[in-house]
């Protein structure tokens, strides 16, 4: 006589198997990701206007660019990055935006996003 297995236990190792084939997703943990912005004060006439330009790095290699007036929203964009012999190239794709292409430096506690000619992107908040 053969016996007949209970109706979930087909199902139960089924589930199994695919969890357990299911291979594991590495964690980013790039120095970059975080959110990096640069402010700066405009002298508009009978006022002043602050400017900030930030970008939000994540850890699937993309990120979103936000440009403020004050506190209106003037511009934003999706961007991509990557990470190749020691620097960051961001592409703002769809945009009439140039690439940017920057290392993480220290100096003087802040740690800064400076290009190859020492020219400061932003500084990490």
């Amino acid at each position: 006589m053969q016996r007949k297995l209970p109706p979930l236990v087909p199902l139960f190792l089924c589930l199994l198997m695919a969890v357990s084939s299911c291979s594991e997703i590495p964690e980013n943990d790039d120095p970059v990701i975080g959110i990096w912005s640069r402010t700066e004060i405009a002298q508009e006439p009978a006022q002043k206007v602050t400017l900030r330009e930030e970008w939000i790095f994540n850890d699937v290699y993309l990120g979103r660019y936000q440009r403020y007036e004050g506190s209106q929203i003037t511009f934003k964009s999706d961007f991509s990055w990557e990470f190749s012999q020691g620097f960051y190239h961001i592409e703002y794709p769809g945009t009439d935006l140039p690439s940017d292409v920057v290392k993480i430096v220290l100096r003087e506690g802040s740690e800064l996003l400076e290009d190859h000619q020492g020219e400061i992107l932003a500084t990490r908040e």
